[in-house]
């Protein structure tokens, strides 16, 4: 379905390397261990336990660790490896969501993803009807009129208290939307799971919430995963993308908002993800818009009118976007043949 290239996006200036949590280690450990196991396996490593939970994705406890002291965080991560009980030990990678600031407010840009897209005529054969659509993102608002009776269930990995988030909110409604709007798979059933908190004028998440978020949309029966955000290459996270899509989830993710020059960034780059990049209403490829050998698919991602909180309305762009349309437009296929 595609090469193994590369391609996403953090924002322009955060491509380069690796952005993690400063001394936070993830773990992946054998069996189920309580919080008291998980404790004393941290103490004998001079580690403090910050949370750990059973990922059956994975078939092991995932715990998130912080470095006590001034050590290395290479020297603590190869002597916890060699840790009996430890499979893997890796940082806790940051993830971005992949949203930019409008260009215009041209051409009424609601309707011309619709054209583009063929929406009038593919909703006379499906509206994505009986399938679930996991959206890992920031908050939705399931009390906006686009998405009233839309959203199945909800799931807050971060364990916060934040409200509805502007992001979440827009690539719901791009699925999803049927008022003012029409989503492209009007129908579907929504599985709202916030991975993403408020830091500074964007929203990140980590992998250890990451990790906990394709579990539950796993666990819940989501049929497709729309992952509208990047960030660097994680093992943990490319083996959990691979346990879902073994179990027949379809994996949907932005490619990116860094340009054509930006290396391999993911979960778009893995080969079991299908890597959507931008286009605008003229069919050109966004100027921000990830490039490469990896990318399966384009659709509209500049100039998107979509819901916002409290009943509001925004233009945005991004391939954050792209990547919901063509959620959505899974889902009619998955309705009309989903064997």
């Amino acid at each position: 379905r595609k090469g193994r290239a590369g391609g996403g996006g953090i924002r322009a200036q955060d491509v380069a390397g690796t952005r993690t949590v400063p001394n936070e280690l993830v773990a992946e450990i054998d069996g189920i261990l309580t919080e008291a196991q998980a404790d004393a396996l941290a103490r004998r490593h001079g580690l403090r336990r910050i949370a750990s939970q059973n990922i059956p994705l994975l078939g092991a406890t995932i715990g998130l660790f912080r470095i006590a002291g001034n050590r290395s965080a290479d020297a603590v991560s190869r002597e916890f490896a060699n840790d009996g009980s430890v499979r893997s030990v890796q940082p806790n990678y940051r993830y971005a969501l992949q949203d930019q600031r409008a260009a215009s407010g041209g051409n009424d840009p609601a309707q011309y993803a619709q054209a583009k897209l063929h929406l009038p005529e593919a909703h006379r054969l499906a509206r994505g009807m009986n399938v679930t659509i996991a959206v890992i993102d920031s908050g939705i608002d399931a009390a906006h009129p686009e998405l009233a009776n839309t959203v199945a269930d909800t799931f807050d990995a971060l364990g916060s208290k934040d409200g509805p988030h502007a992001h979440g909110t827009a690539i719901a409604g791009a699925i999803a939307a049927r008022v003012r709007l029409t989503g492209s798979a009007p129908e579907v059933r929504i599985l709202a799971i916030r991975a993403f908190g408020v830091v500074g004028g964007g929203a990140e998440s980590t992998s250890y919430v990451i990790l906990r978020s394709l579990d539950y949309a796993v666990a819940h029966g989501a049929q497709i995963v729309n992952m509208s955000f990047a960030g660097p290459k994680d093992a943990l996270v490319g083996r959990a993308v691979a346990a879902a899509a073994a179990k027949d989830v379809m994996l949907v993710a932005a490619a990116g908002n860094a340009g054509p020059t930006s290396p391999p960034l993911y979960p778009a780059a893995y080969p079991d993800v299908i890597a959507v990049s931008g286009i605008d209403a003229g069919d050109r490829l966004m100027a921000a818009s990830n490039r490469g050998s990896h990318i399966a698919l384009a659709a509209p991602g500049a100039d998107i009118l979509v819901p916002v909180p409290d009943g509001k309305y925004q233009l945005m762009s991004g391939t954050s976007f792209s990547a919901a349309f063509v959620s959505g437009i899974a889902a009619l296929v998955l309705e009309r043949g989903p064997a």
